[in-house]
Formats: structure tokens, sequence, C-alpha cells
């Protein structure tokens, strides 16, 4: 068996056609054993990916942008889309069969202040014509903490990726209300990224079959069998809600069984980052992604 470095930006159900790679045995089936871990100071994807003790990573595209608006060019490409959607959800603290995002202004909201997941929220808030400036948007730290200060009582809304909300509206203290992904709409979200010399390896055709079942797999299966094969990456999410994210990402309709990213959801990225101020032009679409590989 050959070792596969694979690092991602972010953990979460939300990435499923990936962990299906490791979960179904898709990457075992091509002689593939893995090695997965998730970026931290020490562990950083650029540099991982640069020396080779990383071969896939899990990043989005907009993270070429940074190196782009600097005149660089970017270490590494984008080839394989992984969600074709935002994955964030708004939860409330009661529930609200009703909301409307007009409901907003004025409330305190605690958001995910990475990059993206900001610039998506900001985003919608504008489609809806909504001056971001209006409503409380609290920085609580990362997603743990988050998570903490809502639990502890912080704020009237929060912001967050699946499986989390979801398991607050199982411990009744959150119920989810909206889908920042339904808003938008189809857009190049989170994808794999790779240097251009390992594309042209043996290893990378082999975990390119691997990836193009996974992600067959994650659209036609069941949640609830999805779950029980993703359960061990999880182990502080109830099984129950795990099903229950996963079922709304399939509904979501955010995996796709081809690994292709389109053109105009790359366009859709680049209007919510320009409407966000975060890019002075519109990079091309080739300075960022490439075809994978065969």
């Amino acid at each position: 068996m050959q070792m596969i470095h694979i690092r991602v930006l972010r953990h979460s159900a939300f990435y499923s056609p990936l962990l299906a790679t490791m979960s179904a045995g898709f990457l075992e089936a091509e002689g593939l054993e893995v090695e997965y871990s998730v970026v931290d100071a020490e562990h950083p994807l650029e540099d991982g990916l640069r020396d080779g003790t990383v071969h896939v990573a899990q990043a989005a595209p907009a993270t070429s942008f940074a190196y782009l608006e600097r005149g660089e060019t970017p270490p590494y490409v984008h080839f394989a889309r992984i969600n074709d959607r935002d994955g964030f959800f708004l939860a409330a603290r009661q529930p609200e069969p009703d909301f409307n995002w007009s409901q907003l202004p004025g409330k305190r909201v605690l958001v995910d202040h990475l990059f993206q997941p900001a610039a998506m929220f900001r985003y919608v808030l504008r489609q809806q014509e909504i001056d971001p400036g209006t409503i409380d948007i609290i920085d609580a730290g990362d997603v743990t903490a988050m998570d903490r200060a809502f639990r502890n009582g912080e704020g009237d809304y929060i912001h967050q990726q699946g499986p989390a909300p979801q398991q607050l509206e199982h411990d009744g203290i959150g119920h989810v209300v909206a889908s920042v992904g339904e808003q938008i709409g189809p857009v190049a979200f989170s994808s794999l990224c790779a240097t251009p010399q390992w594309l042209q390896t043996d290893m990378a055709g082999a975990f390119m079959r691997a990836y193009r079942r996974a992600q067959q797999h994650v659209i036609e299966t069941p949640a609830e069998q999805l779950a029980r094969e993703e359960q061990h990456f999880f182990p502080g999410i109830d099984p129950e809600v795990l099903m229950q994210t996963l079922a709304a990402y399939q509904a979501l309709d955010c995996w796709q069984s081809s690994p292709d990213i389109p053109r105009p959801s790359y366009e859709t990225l680049l209007d919510v980052f320009e409407a966000d101020g975060q890019i002075s032009r519109r990079h091309p679409y080739e300075d960022v992604i490439t075809a994978p590989p065969a």
C-alpha cells in the first residue's frame, strides 16, 4: 500500500465526498493508505504541499486570490470540486418557521469570521438589501469557541457549518432557520488542490479514480448509511444528527458527480469577493483552476 497524505482546512460533514474516499474504502481499493490531518499552526496547508509531506488538500478556490492579489503564482491549483454550494446554516435560539433575513438588523449574530464564510454571509445580506453594518456581527473566535459562546447565551443567532447547528438543535439550544447556500446558489465554495507536479503522478490518477467513485457514492447512498460510514470521523456528534446533516446537504444539491469546477460557479465566487472588496480585479479561471487528472 502506498501512503497518501491528505490535509484539510476544515473537518466537517460538508466535505463528505472527500471523507467517503476513506470511509467507503475507495482509496484502499486503489492501493492507497491514507494519513488524514487538519490544518493547525504547526501544520499549515501551503508548507505541506510545497515540501511534499501533503499530496492533496481541501481548501477554497478563493485561497488563491491572496497570492494573485500580491502578484504571486499560487503554490497549488484547484483541480476538483467538493461542494457546489455554501455549507453554512443560520440557527436561532427559538424556532422561527417564518424566518426572513430582514429580521436580522439590530440582532447579535455570531458569524464565522474565516475569510470566505464571512464574505458569503455579507453577500447574502446585500442580496437581501440589508446593510451588514446594521447587524451586531460578533467574532467569538474559532468554530469551537463560537459554539461554546452560543451555548453560554451569547448572541441571538449563530452562523455555522453542519453538523454543528444540527447538534445545537438536537440539544435544544438552537434551531436551524436558514441556509446560506440556498440563498446564493451554485458557487465554487470548496475544492481539492495540489501542486501541478503531483497531478502528473500515478498516485494522482489512483486518487482521482477513488474520488470519482466517492462523489457518486455520497449522492446515491441514503444519508443513514453515509452516517454509519462516517460516524468514526465525528465521535462527539449524535448519529441521528449526523444523518440529518448529510440529508440536508444532499437536499441542498451541494455534491455533484462531476469533479470539474464549473466556470459559472467560479464567476459567482468572483462576484462574492468583488462585492466584499477582497479582490481588486476578477482573476482568470485558469490562474486558479485546472482540470482533474485523467
